[in-house]
């Protein structure tokens, strides 16, 4: 889960797995697999930096780029 704020200021968690897309314009959207759209104040690339540190925390970067690198000899 990675940490937002609402528009309103209050604090919201965010399960980082189910975000499909974040764009900035000028507010931040976070579009999510679900079709769920939220608002939220940090800028487009705050949000992103969370969801790579959260993925590299839960070890989900790891297994993409092992997995690609097998890929790669096969």
């Amino acid at each position: 889960m990675i940490s937002v704020t609402r528009l309103n200021g209050s604090p919201m968690w965010l399960n980082a797995l189910l975000v499909e897309m974040v764009e900035e314009s000028p507010d931040t959207y976070i579009t999510l697999v679900t079709g769920k759209k939220l608002i939220v104040l940090e800028k487009a690339d705050e949000v992103v930096a969370k969801i790579r540190d959260y993925n590299k925390e839960i070890g989900a970067y790891s297994a993409t780029i092992k997995v690609q690198t097998l890929e790669e000899l096969s």
